[in-house]
């Protein structure tokens, strides 16, 4: 096809400095297309997802944040172009693009400078635009059993949710695992890789609703975290078993309220600290063997293995909300302030299927 010189896309521009709080403007601006060089293809894109760094770039609590540059991290499309020619074998084919770079196949981290797609001064790439300029190598295609708006929702709340469950807490069937704060994207692909694992999941939450979704969802029970000591309200819920892991999103003092349910030897895996900056570790969890692991985003080589779980299992990633066009796209940030969601918001770019797959979980 004849490529367009200028796209369409969403343009982190710096706000208002006297502003309180800063909240970062996002533009929807024509770019220049780049053409693809030899090891390039360019992507129509068909849906794009937010995630909550998104929210915490405009509000400035992000670090690197470069203006003038496209926000998103996830995206969805078609190869339309490549450098390679007519006979590239990507060319037609659905791919979504890593979200993140750095990061290719080392079992502990990051082999050179790591950066997430989207906003900030490394990569200076995002894909919340028509057409996407991209290395071959970093796009997975896409599971058949997948919608754009479902495959859209994948990419950076699987690779973490693969690495926290799998790679750092190795579940494996017949575990009681604990996954706070559900709703959130990560949390809740948490959740569906547990139990296609053959795990017993419970969950806490701020909102009544969102249990009772998880439980619906195949969560066999949960707490509110608003509630001064929730995790006893989950040893009742829990009865005689044991956590044989717990993933965890809000750091804080998660072992005083989990460690006495909490099997010796457990672990926490902690892949965000949204209620408090620290996680207390005291002689308690020491004399426990209770393990704490830092787990952040993954690897490509554990974006692809995820995928092919997630393909084996025909698990559909959950979206609470669905934006139709790219002109809409400013919406997903009002959506995301509310904090109602249950799911990832998608951003459907027309002519796109709008059907969403009943998860299998």
């Amino acid at each position: 096809m004849d490529l367009p010189t200028k796209v369409k896309a969403l343009v982190l521009r710096k706000g208002d400095a006297n502003a309180k709080p800063v909240f970062h403007d996002a533009v929807l601006d024509s770019v220049p297309l780049r053409k693809p060089s030899a090891d390039e293809i360019v992507v129509k894109v068909s849906a794009v997802a937010f995630n909550h760094r998104d929210l915490w770039i405009r509000r400035g609590l992000y670090p690197g944040i470069q203006f003038d540059t496209i926000l998103g991290s996830d995206a969805v499309g078609t190869v339309v172009a490549s450098g390679k020619g007519q006979e590239d074998e990507l060319l037609n084919k659905r791919c979504f693009l890593v979200p993140m770079r750095g990061w290719e196949s080392d079992p502990y981290g990051p082999e050179t400078r790591f950066g997430i797609l989207g906003g900030c001064n490394f990569p200076s790439l995002g894909t919340f635009a028509e057409f996407i300029t991209v290395s071959r190598e970093q796009v997975i295609i896409a599971p058949s059993h997948l919608s754009d708006v479902n495959a859209a929702a994948w990419p950076l709340a699987g690779v973490t949710a693969w690495r926290a469950v799998k790679v750092n807490a190795n579940i494996q069937k017949g575990d009681t695992v604990l996954i706070t704060g559900i709703g959130g994207g990560v949390a809740l692909v948490a959740m569906q890789l547990c139990l296609a694992l053959g795990a017993r999941v419970y969950v806490t939450s701020g909102s009544e609703e969102k249990i009772k979704r998880a439980m619906q969802f195949g969560a066999s029970g949960g707490v509110n975290y608003h509630e001064d000591k929730w995790g006893s309200a989950l040893g009742k819920v829990l009865g005689e078993k044991r956590f044989d892991a717990v993933i965890d999103s809000a750091g804080g003092d998660v072992f005083g309220q989990i460690g006495r349910i909490l099997k010796p030897g457990g672990v926490v895996v902690c892949y965000g600290m949204t209620s408090s900056p620290s996680i207390p570790f005291t002689m308690r969890e020491v004399l426990k063997g209770h393990k704490l692991i830092g787990s952040t985003m993954g690897s490509h080589k554990d974006l692809i293995e995820a995928t092919e779980f997630l393909a084996d299992h025909k698990i559909d990633p959950l979206v609470s909300e669905v934006l139709e066009g790219l002109e809409n796209i400013n919406k997903g940030f009002e959506v995301m302030e509310k904090g109602s969601q249950f799911g990832k918001i998608v951003v459907k770019f027309k002519s796109v299927s709008n059907t969403i797959a009943r998860p299998n979980l």
